[in-house]
């Protein structure tokens, strides 16, 4: 069989010699945003957990691997929230259900079934993230990151007077438990940081630790690969800390239940002193 399959915006490229998966994504008018931005990733094999080929509709085929939990900080801070045209593990394929074509990638799929094991979550990142942009522009906040913290910089038309009046707020990642990051293709797209040390205001608008995207401001392939920056960073730092003090960064498991509890929280769902609560406790036994 060929090592090389082309899809619809998008190349696969199995790669023996180094047992990875190379994805070389197109440029073009109806390609997503976030491929552009992407350009072409490797995948070591040891990331997946798996490899799916099924029929989509108009009996199209459709190749899409499985990342490992933990394994690529794009997807961690995606958390499931791209939609499948933007998924930069799916790939599908010209043509119909049958012929040479399914042949051919059926044994595609097959030959990186053959090297992928078992594997549950990931301990580390095992895919290299993408390039973020220097300076991330949300509707109400300019965000830099330094590589020794996070910076917002509030814009005087976009950001609410509750920022405004606060002032820029600069966040080291020693005073970061994490992020979540919500798709600004759904209602209310956001960037929060979670601070080790007190909850924010629910109201993304409002909370001094959060950037509000907008139409133009903060689409998905800028904010996506920045937050996805953010995460590394912070496991970066935690390893290096584990090595000095004897602490980690929160597991996926963690990272999982956090994520959840601050949504829980934006919901008002759970008081302020709850959220501290819980979300100390799941910090503090990672």
């Amino acid at each position: 069989m060929g090592d090389v399959l082309a899809g619809n915006h998008a190349v696969w490229e199995f790669d023996r010699t180094t047992n990875s998966l190379i994805i070389r994504f197109a440029r073009g008018m109806r390609t997503p945003r976030l491929w552009h931005a992407l350009g072409e990733r490797r995948i070591p094999l040891e990331a997946l957990s798996g490899v799916d080929l099924t029929v989509g509709r108009r009996d199209a085929l459709v190749l899409r691997a499985r990342v490992r939990v933990g394994a690529d900080p794009l997807m961690e801070a995606a958390a499931g929230q791209l939609r499948d045209v933007c998924d930069p593990y799916r790939l599908a394929l010209p043509g119909g259900g049958a012929g040479a074509g399914a042949v051919r990638a059926a044994a595609f799929a097959e030959a990186l079934r053959e090297r992928i094991g078992p594997a549950g979550p990931a301990e580390r990142f095992l895919v290299t993230a993408p390039e973020p942009p220097a300076t991330l522009k949300a509707y109400d906040a300019r965000l830099t990151l330094d590589g020794g913290a996070v910076t917002f910089h509030w814009s005087r038309t976009g950001a609410t007077s509750t920022k405004w009046k606060a002032g820029d707020q600069r966040y080291p990642l020693a005073a970061l438990a994490g992020l979540v990051w919500h798709s600004p293709q759904r209602p209310g797209g956001h960037l929060r940081l979670l601070p080790r040390e007190g909850a924010g205001d629910p109201r993304p608008d409002h909370d001094l630790s959060s950037a509000v995207f907008g139409v133009g401001y903060g689409g998905v392939h800028e904010s996506l690969p920045f937050a996805a920056a953010v995460l590394v960073a912070l496991r970066a730092r935690a390893v290096v800390a584990s090595g000095a003090v004897g602490t980690r960064l929160p597991g996926p498991r963690e990272w999982e239940r956090i994520q959840h509890l601050t949504e829980l929280h934006s919901a008002g769902l759970l008081t302020d002193a709850e959220y501290r609560a819980l979300r100390d406790r799941f910090t503090a036994g990672a």
